[in-house]
């Protein structure tokens, strides 16, 4: 006989955001399962192996905070970590925690529907089975589904088609081939450099420069660790309450109130320490265009340092939306790279791709020929991996009718109309404008003690209230409207995907002040929910 599987919480998705989920969840003494696309854990690290891969937050501080036994037996080796070192820190867990008998891999849901009599979930995978849950976490990830822009001809290519954030696992030898590369943001930053070096040639397609600062990795300064995990414990407090999930603290001043001077000064030390905290050097960069235009200014003449030809280094300077409305992205020689005989840049905005063919690429001016086309074109971010699958809520009501005109939800923890569902670091909450690894850390722990209040009282559903949603809805917005951030067209708005609404997706206002709203509405008995 065919028997319908029941537990207390199915888990969609075994990231950092799923693995320590179900960890809390068993502590809770809870049923739960996870559910996992993949054939291992890892979540976007399993996915995105390019060559390159690497976090851009360091490594001491890209980790769980929440066992103080796991972070002072854990050795991280470079100052940022790669993909296959972040692999081997999440299979840890996995088996330290053990874990793995509570994930089922190669198990993609498809659909998830709210029974409001039984105030049951009926959540189906593509392996044909339906299971029971009272409650559901969406732990898919910000960045986990990929976009392949639907160019003409695509079938037609003859040659290998790569997409970064779906890389194969045995690796791609680019020896003495023909490259394309397609896009500019993060991954592409982090692939090109590595890709030029194999390539016979390799032709870069830029529609939108990105600013992108050195990361100055090395190995791990053993000095410096060793330190870090004398006072871990203080630097978790630290980040759980700044603005960034960091435990460093931003410039006090505003850039407008330093010298040209003083500012190149405190550019410069910036710059020479590597990585994006340079962003944050002056209190009013992300709120104030002039003063953002002098870090602008500062990284332009950084490029035209490191680039020997003139229009390729005019190229590569973002002209139109200030720093950090798009993520800075983090490199190792990346504008360097452009300074080799066999790499080449195409500006896609003067002629833009109108398609593949079987020999590869062709702009409205030109033709290019390519053993293998690489899409570095990042993802439908922040709603993409749950939108994926059909959720229906309270009454039938489906999850992509209600997000039809973007995003809506309380707190990024909660959607009015969908009970017991709850997402973690989704759209409305700082998920990827801080350290990831914090901001999920704090939706984990919220999402457990909730159901733990929920169990302990007898109370069988938790609903966000639709007033409450509009009120956040219109307070996420209003904190980024205070910022330059939609002056750019960015994935934190969904305009990297057509026909995606524009809506400004993250929270704004920081994870410290984020936190302590949450911890606000817990304390309140969950105002601004209807638990029954």
């Amino acid at each position: 006989m065919n028997t319908t599987r029941e537990f207390d919480v199915v888990v969609v998705g075994a990231g950092f955001s799923g693995l320590y989920m179900l960890h809390r969840l068993r502590e809770l003494n809870l049923s739960a399962v996870v559910f996992e696309k993949g054939d291992g854990v890892g979540g976007t690290w399993y996915w995105n192996r390019y060559p390159g891969a690497r976090c851009d937050v360091e490594s001491p501080h890209y980790s769980y905070a929440f066992s103080p036994e796991l972070e002072q037996e854990w050795e991280w080796t470079e100052r940022y970590p790669s993909q296959p070192e972040i692999m081997s820190y999440l299979n840890h867990v996995a088996d330290r925690f053990g874990l793995r008998d509570g994930i089922e891999l190669e198990t993609e849901v498809t659909a998830a529907a709210f029974d409001d009599a039984a105030n049951r979930w009926s959540v189906s995978t593509d392996r044909g089975e339906t299971v029971k849950a009272k409650y559901v976490v969406m732990a898919t990830g910000c960045l986990s589904t990929g976009r392949v822009p639907e160019f003409d001809g695509l079938e037609s290519f003859a040659g290998e088609i790569y997409h970064t954030g779906s890389w194969p696992h045995q690796g791609v030898d680019f020896t003495g081939k023909r490259v394309g590369v397609i896009g500019t943001g993060s991954s592409g930053i982090q692939a090109i450099p590595e890709i030029a070096k194999k390539a016979k040639q390799l032709t870069v397609f830029q529609r939108t420069a990105s600013f992108s600062v050195p990361a100055r990795n090395a190995p791990l300064d053993q000095k410096e660790w060793k330190e870090i995990k004398a006072d871990y414990r203080s630097l978790r407090e630290l980040a759980r309450h700044s603005a960034t999930g960091l435990p460093f603290t931003g410039g006090t001043t505003s850039a407008l109130e330093a010298t040209p001077e003083e500012r190149k000064a405190n550019y410069e030390a910036h710059w020479g320490l590597g990585g994006f905290r340079i962003g944050a050097a002056y209190t009013d960069l992300i709120v104030n265009k002039q003063a953002n235009d002098t870090l602008a200014e500062f990284i332009h003449a950084k490029i035209d340092e490191q680039v020997k030809d003139p229009e390729t280094a005019e190229l590569l300077k973002p002209r139109d939306y200030p720093v950090s409305t798009k993520r800075i992205c983090v490199d190792t020689d990346y504008y360097a790279t452009y300074n080799r005989d066999n790499v080449s840049l195409v500006d896609v905005r003067s002629a833009p791709v109108v398609g593949l063919s079987e020999r590869g690429l062709k702009t409205e001016d030109a033709e290019y020929e390519f053993d293998a086309i690489v899409f570095a074109t990042g993802f439908d971010a922040m709603t993409g991996s749950m939108l994926k699958v059909d959720i229906t809520g309270s009454g039938g009501v489906s999850l992509r009718d209600k997000w039809a005109a973007g995003p809506r939800t309380y707190l990024g923890l909660s959607i009015s109309g969908f009970p017991n569902l709850f997402s973690v670091a989704g759209a409305g909450s700082p998920s990827v404008l801080t350290n990831m690894v914090t901001a999920i850390e704090q939706h984990v722990e919220w999402i457990s003690d909730h159901i733990a209040y929920l169990q302990e009282r007898g109370l069988s559903r938790s609903e966000a209230l639709p007033e409450a949603e509009d009120r956040w809805v219109d307070h996420v917005n209003e904190i980024a409207g205070m910022t330059l951030f939609n002056q750019a067209n960015s994935w934190y708005l969904g305009a990297n995907v057509p026909g995606k609404t524009r809506v400004f997706m993250p929270y704004a206002g920081g994870l410290g002040a984020y936190r302590a709203k949450c911890d606000e509405v817990a304390s309140a008995d969950y105002e601004g929910f209807a638990l029954s």
